[in-house]
C-alpha cells in the first residue's frame, strides 16, 4: 500500500503513527496511507514565510506567470496518468478525470498570461492617483502589495486537481508562498501532483508546501500576515473562523461553503424549444458529472406548475442515457460517490428531502454503498416550497435535483432561490428580455454568479457548473462570503491595499 509524504521545509516528511486510509471507491479496495502526526507544522510555515516568501516576492508578475505557466505544461505532460489516479481514488470516470485535470492545467495557465500582461512590476497600482488637499503637489495612489506570510489553502474532495490550481494560481501571482493541505480521502491525484511539481524543480524552495493527511495543530501556528482558503461544509467552515488564534490574529479567511444552487425557468420557455433544450441538456449534466459532487451543481429548480410534469419525462429520457456504475468501466458516464463512507450521508439527506416531497425519478436507496454501489440519480417534486424549509436547507451531495412551482414572477422566483440564504451559481432560462432583466437584479445580491441561458446561447453555454479563470467563484451567506479567481481579483486576497500619500513627483518617481 503507497504511503503518501508531505513536503514541507523543501523536503518529503513522513507522519510517525494513526495513518488515514484512501480507497478506490468503485471497489472499495484500500490503495493508500497518509499521516501527519509528529510533523512541526509551525517550523513548515516559517521556512515558507521566511524561505519562499522573499524568493517569490523577488520575482516580477512575468516571472510569477512564467512559473505558472511552466507548472500547467509539467502536470500536463503527466496527464494521462493523472487521469488513471484520478479514477482510481476519485472515483471519477475518464470525463469527469478530465473535467478536474484539464480544469487545474488551464487555470494555471490563464493566470500564466495575467503575469505577462501584468509585466516586470513586483506590486500593482489600484486605481488612479489622486489630488488629497488644496495642493496638487499633495497627492495619494492605492497601492497592493503580496502580505509577508503563507498562503494556507484547505481543499476539498471532490476536485483534487482543479481545487489546488485555482487558490494556488492567484497566491503564487500575488506573491505569497503555499502550503496545499487536499482532502485526505481522494489526495492521491494531489499527491501525484506534488511530486510532479517537486521532481521538476520550477518552484523555489519554501514557496510551495504540501500537507497531507489531517490538519493537525497547524491553524495554532497562524499569523496575521498569513491567509486560510478553504473549501468544503458550511459547519467547517465556522470552525476555522472561530480558531482562538485566527480571531487574535485577525487572519484573512475565505471560504466556498454550502450552496443550493438553482436554476429559474422563465414563464416564456416552451417545451421543445432551444431554450427548453439547453435547460434539460443542463440540468442532466449537473445532476450526474462527477456524480453531481460539485459545489457548483444544481439542487433546485423553480419552474411554472405546467412545466413539472414535461420536466420530468425530459429528465427520464436524458438520464435514461446516463449508464451509472464503475468509474474503471469506460462505457459509464456517471461512476460512484467519491468515498464509501459518503453513501450513508447522501442517502440521509435524501431520506430527509423525500419526507415533504414526492420521488419522482429514482428511489430513495436503503443500502450503504458497500463494495462500490453507485447512488443512482434522483429527481424530487415539493409541491409547496415555501412551506417546506428543508428544501432550502438540506443539500444532498450527489445526484438529486428538487423541482418546485413558482408563479413565472421575477421577484418570486429570485425570492425563492434567496431561501437557501446564498448561492454560488444560480442560471435562468427565458428569452424574455424583461423578464431577465429583473430577475438577474433580483437574483445578484445572493448569488457569486448568475448564467442567463437563452436561444442566443444554446450551442455555447458553458453550464453553471464550469468556473472561469476571468470570472469570479464564491458566493454570499450560506455559500462562505468568498471569492476566489475573478482574473485580477483572486489577487486582493493575497494582497494588501495601501494608501500612499506625499509629494505627487515623488509618488510618481517611485511608484512609476
Amino acid at each position: 500500500m503507497q504511503e503518501l509524504k508531505s513536503f514541507l521545509q523543501n523536503e518529503w516528511q513522513s507522519g510517525t503513527d494513526k495513518p488515514a486510509t484512501l480507497f478506490d471507491p468503485s471497489t472499495g479496495e484500500a490503495i493508500a496511507t497518509a499521516s501527519t502526526a509528529g510533523l512541526d507544522l509551525g517550523a513548515a510555515l516559517a521556512y515558507a514565510r521566511n524561505t519562499g516568501g522573499p524568493a517569490l516576492r523577488a520575482m516580477t508578475f512575468a516571472e510569477r506567470g512564467e512559473l505558472l505557466t511552466n507548472m500547467s505544461k509539467a502536470i500536463h505532460a503527466h496527464r494521462a496518468e493523472l487521469l488513471e489516479i484520478s479514477t482510481r481514488n476519485a472515483g471519477t470516470t475518464l470525463r469527469d478525470s478530465k473535467f478536474d485535470i484539464d480544469g487545474a492545467t488551464g487555470t494555471l495557465a490563464a493566470y500564466g498570461d495575467i503575469g505577462k500582461e501584468l509585466g516586470d512590476r513586483t506590486f500593482l497600482l489600484d486605481g488612479e492617483g489622486m489630488q488629497v488637499g488644496r495642493s496638487p503637489r499633495f497627492h495619494g495612489q492605492h497601492i497592493q502589495v503580496p502580505l509577508r506570510g503563507v498562503a494556507i489553502h484547505i481543499n476539498a474532495f471532490n476536485f483534487p486537481a482543479w481545487g489546488f490550481a485555482e487558490k494556488l494560481a492567484c497566491a503564487f501571482l500575488a506573491g505569497v508562498p503555499v502550503l496545499t493541505k487536499p482532502a485526505t480521502s481522494t489526495a492521491l491525484p494531489s499527491y501525484r501532483i506534488a511530486e510532479i511539481l517537486v521532481e521538476s524543480g520550477l518552484c523555489p524552495a519554501g514557496t510551495w508546501s504540501f500537507l497531507c493527511g489531517s490538519v493537525g495543530d497547524l491553524l495554532q501556528h497562524v499569523t496575521a500576515q498569513d491567509v486560510v482558503a478553504f473549501t468544503g461544509s458550511a459547519a467547517t467552515a465556522r470552525v476555522i473562523r472561530g480558531q482562538e488564534r485566527i480571531i487574535a490574529q485577525s487572519v484573512r479567511v475565505n471560504a466556498e461553503a454550502d450552496s443550493l444552487n438553482a436554476m429559474v425557468i422563465g414563464p416564456d420557455v416552451e417545451v421543445g424549444s432551444d431554450t427548453w433544450d439547453l435547460f434539460i441538456r443542463e440540468l442532466t449534466r449537473e445532476m450526474t458529472q462527477k456524480s453531481g459532487q460539485k459545489c457548483t451543481a444544481t439542487r433546485r429548480v423553480f419552474l411554472p406548475e405546467n412545466l413539472i410534469t414535461a420536466t420530468v419525462e425530459a429528465l427520464k429520457d436524458s438520464l435514461a442515457e446516463v449508464s451509472v456504475g464503475s468509474a474503471h468501466d469506460e462505457s459509464v458516464r456517471m461512476g460512484p460517490l467519491s468515498t464509501p463512507g459518503q453513501y450513508p450521508d447522501v442517502r440521509d439527506a435524501l431520506k430527509e428531502l423525500a419526507v415533504d416531497c414526492e420521488v419522482a425519478i429514482g428511489q430513495v436507496p436503503d443500502g450503504d454503498g458497500a463494495g462500490g454501489v453507485p447512488f443512482e440519480p434522483v429527481v424530487l417534486i415539493c409541491r409547496d416550497p415555501k412551506n417546506t424549509p428543508q428544501v432550502h436547507e438540506v443539500e444532498v451531495f450527489g445526484p438529486c435535483v428538487t423541482l418546485m412551482p413558482y408563479s413565472g414572477d421575477p421577484i418570486e422566483g429570485g425570492a425563492m432561490v434567496a431561501l437557501s440564504n446564498g448561492c454560488l451559481v444560480a442560471t435562468m432560462y427565458s428569452d424574455d428580455l424583461e423578464f431577465t432583466k429583473d430577475l438577474l437584479l433580483e437574483l445578484a445580491p445572493w448569488n457569486g454568479r448568475v448564467l442567463m441561458g437563452s436561444k442566443r446561447i444554446a450551442d455555447h453555454s458553458t453550464g453553471p457548473g464550469i468556473v472561469m479563470p476571468s470570472l469570479v467563484h464564491g458566493g454570499p451567506g450560506r455559500a462562505g462570503g468568498g471569492l476566489e479567481l475573478g482574473g485580477l481579483r483572486g489577487l486582493n486576497l493575497y494582497m494588501q491595499t495601501c494608501a500612499v500619500q506625499g509629494s505627487r513627483p515623488v509618488i510618481e518617481k517611485i511608484l512609476g
